[in-house]
């Protein structure tokens, strides 16, 4: 027993000689001038070997990890969107456009957001305290936890501002006053970022179609949750919002302009934009959120029609929720490409050599070197 360890232990520490050394060249060699070996316990003669080149990458497997979100963060960043945008919507409605109704209604959109988004991203993440540990340490450089503080931050604030002004409704005194005014002063603050980081959340990553687009995806997503929350507060019962409408209506022609924007660049990246399912989601979504909203609303400024705004109102959300979908399915679709991260040429345009050839111009250099 002692004996075969010692054997055992002294085979697999031991330091190789030089006939090894030799032998597993003459190995590697044979491997890649005729693609198998007929050595003993290594590939039996005439079966495929993966090999490792300038075609193939390390053997056509995906560098990158696909993204390991669950259909819960799309509607997470959907419903974020809409509601950091009616908090500031909100803000605005009460402040400068005295539409106390439009203000109110959007407060509750916002705090009705904050929660749904709040569960969704618990709901991804599979247990609440997982949460509560994102809020352990401020990283300003990672987006994930400023976003989750973001989060945090938001819900508190428009809660407070939600609860501060139904007080406020029943007891009108100053100091009541006060603190609902600066709850939803920070409310409308925090719902800046909130409307638009997870455009940067995704634009951070080394996903090829993502991070291509790092420049555009924050105003892109911010746009698409204007649109939502607009669309949201319409069909709430504000048609007659000329303010909502006009608003509406820039986020869409934004969309528009993105949409015309991707489709003429011929990146490799952003090939699963425009290609597949994920291109086929994506552009229903620009499609949604841009040109038919934008059409419609601006019939609507010379019909005033009622149902014009509500078939707006609905293009909007379905829209903002099928652009996040279709992202992310473009994401995955793209870190399954190991092409890109490797920087190995297009196989649709560029012209390489036969691997054979390519093999023993290698083993000649190393030879004559």
């Amino acid at each position: 027993m002692s004996n075969g360890k010692f054997a055992r232990t002294t085979e697999r520490d031991r330091v190789p000689d030089y006939a090894s050394e030799r032998r597993l060249r003459e190995l590697r060699d044979e491997a890649e001038q005729r693609g198998s070996v007929t050595g003993q316990g290594i590939a039996p003669a005439g079966s495929p070997l993966p090999r490792a080149s300038e075609q193939t990458g390390y053997y056509g497997i995906p560098v990158l990890k696909q993204p390991q979100w669950t259909w819960e963060i799309p509607l997470y960043f959907a419903v974020g969107g809409a509601a950091g945008s009616s908090a500031t919507i909100a803000a605005m409605a009460d402040w400068i456009g005295d539409d106390y109704e439009l203000a109110k209604h959007a407060r509750w959109v916002a705090t009705a957001g904050a929660m749904a988004s709040s569960a969704l991203l618990i709901s991804d993440l599979g247990r609440p305290p997982r949460f509560l540990n994102m809020l352990r340490i401020i990283k300003p450089q990672s987006a994930m936890s400023v976003g989750a503080w973001t989060l945090a931050a938001f819900g508190s604030f428009t809660a407070a501002s939600t609860f501060a002004k139904m007080v406020q409704e029943r007891w009108d005194f100053l100091p009541v006053k006060i603190v609902a005014d600066l709850a939803q002063f920070a409310a409308a603050i925090a719902g800046l970022p909130f409307h638009n980081y997870t455009g940067v959340l995704i634009g951070a990553t080394v996903i090829p179609a993502w991070n291509k687009n790092i420049e555009t995806l924050p105003i892109h997503f911010g746009m698409s949750g204007v649109q939502s929350a607009c669309s949201i507060l319409e069909l709430l019962g504000h048609e007659d919002s000329h303010a909502l409408n006009v608003l509406g209506m820039m986020a869409a022609a934004w969309e528009t302009y993105e949409g015309v924007h991707i489709e003429t660049r011929a990146e490799r990246e952003l090939r699963p934009l425009k290609r597949g399912t994920s291109g086929w989601v994506v552009r229903a979504g620009g499609l949604l959120s841009g040109p038919l909203p934008a059409a419609l609303r601006l019939a609507c400024l010379f019909s005033n029609s009622r149902k014009l705004r509500q078939a707006a109102a609905v293009a909007g959300i379905a829209g903002s929720i099928l652009t996040r979908y279709g992202w992310m399915s473009a994401g995955k679709a793209s870190a399954r490409d190991w092409r890109l991260p490797l920087e190995i040429p297009d196989t649709e345009t560029a012209e390489t050599k036969p691997l054979t050839e390519t093999v023993i111009e290698k083993i000649s250099a190393e030879k004559v070197g």
